[in-house]
């Protein structure tokens, strides 16, 4: 099990890119949180095992139907919070 940080750029806010992250990570048994950010970008903390969550940063390339993603970082951190489910915050 690992957390992943994943910030998403581009045409990310006001098409229900939260909600369908939600939806996947959800099905894909990924704990975490998801957050718009004052810049336009995302802000995804991302629990779970290895498979999953390389499906899950795929699943982010691609977005939301009407997303325009332009770029995808994701980076592996130490996190200490437990997850209980995926939330969106905000």
């Amino acid at each position: 099990m690992s957390t992943k940080k994943i910030i998403v750029t581009g045409k990310v806010q006001g098409v229900f890119f939260r909600k369908t992250a939600k939806q996947q990570a959800d099905t894909m048994g990924i704990l975490g949180s998801i957050e718009n950010r004052p810049d336009g970008s995302v802000l995804i903390y991302a629990y779970g095992d290895a498979e999953p969550l390389q499906r899950f940063i795929e699943w982010c390339k691609q977005g939301s139907e009407g997303a325009k993603v332009a770029q995808v970082i994701a980076t592996d951190i130490a996190e200490t919070k437990e997850y209980r489910w995926f939330e969106i915050i905000g």
